[in-house]
């Protein structure tokens, strides 16, 4: 074993530890760990895109920010929260600054927030939330993990070349099985009545969760760079470890709306 994969493997036991930890305590607890997680990726973000080199623009975008995810952090419903997004990323288009710069500082607010409120509303404080939000890590780290062993062992033809050399169809279709696997037993484990829309549910994220894996390369690609930044020791940066948290986590959230509504998504897909 490589120092570098020692080191990988360490970063990743003590980030799953931390997760695990606020995960089961849900709560303020579990919303700022979201949030700190979101101010992560906002300040990865604004420094790809050029915006964290002008200081004025950065402090405008982190306000505009800072709202939303300040407003989920003290446990304002989703409603108001949302509203506030929407609110926030239409000033962000409407700041002026070079080519560019809007969209970019715009779509970074609702990269950041989005995912942030969808965890938080998914967790909340009940024993449904803690059962969704360890069913969407499993789906989400089964798939990781599995796509780039299965992708390493079998290769075979490349899934996207010109955004991601490295991944490869063999990869998706293997994390994806294992994901769903994953996340099946993890339902399993807690009680759940088990059906095939589990299954259902379990292979969207895990299609999501690839394809915010290759949004993230596109922009690193878009931007010329390797990883998002060096904050994690052997893995890079807080957008490369959860880029596939970022949509998939999205996704969950807009099932469980479309089951129980926007304050209590977990309710209806994992009260049983």
């Amino acid at each position: 074993m490589t120092s570098n994969l020692r080191l990988r493997i360490l970063s990743a036991v003590v980030m799953a530890a931390v997760a695990l930890g606020a995960t089961w305590i849900g709560g303020w607890p579990f919303r700022l760990l979201a949030v700190a997680a979101g101010l992560a990726i906002f300040t990865e973000w604004t420094t790809i895109c050029g915006i964290a080199s002008r200081r004025v623009a950065f402090l405008v975008y982190l306000v505009l920010v800072g709202i939303p995810l300040l407003l989920v952090l003290i446990g304002i419903p989703a409603g108001v929260v949302l509203l506030a997004l929407l609110s926030m990323f239409l000033l962000g288009l409407a700041t002026p600054g070079p080519a560019g710069q809007s969209r970019w500082g715009a779509g970074g607010i609702l990269y950041v927030v989005l995912p942030v409120v969808s965890m938080s509303m998914v967790r909340g404080d009940g024993m449904p939330g803690l059962v969704g939000i360890l069913f969407l890590f499993a789906v989400v780290w089964g798939t990781d993990i599995f796509a780039y062993f299965v992708g390493r062992a079998v290769g075979g033809p490349k899934l996207a070349p010109a955004i991601s050399p490295g991944k490869t169809w063999s990869g998706a279709v293997g994390g994806a099985i294992c994901g769903v696997a994953a996340g099946i037993v993890v339902l399993a484990v807690a009680g759940t009545r088990l059906g095939w829309a589990f299954v259902a549910i379990a292979l969207v994220l895990s299609v999501l969760s690839q394809i915010g894996d290759l949004f993230e390369s596109w922009i690193k690609r878009r931007f010329g760079i390797k990883d998002s930044s060096s904050f994690i020791p052997g893995h890079g940066g807080v957008m490369d470890r959860l880029d596939g948290l970022v949509t998939a986590a999205i996704g969950l959230y807009v099932i469980g709306w479309l089951v129980s509504g926007a304050e209590t998504p977990a309710a209806g897909l994992f009260g049983n």
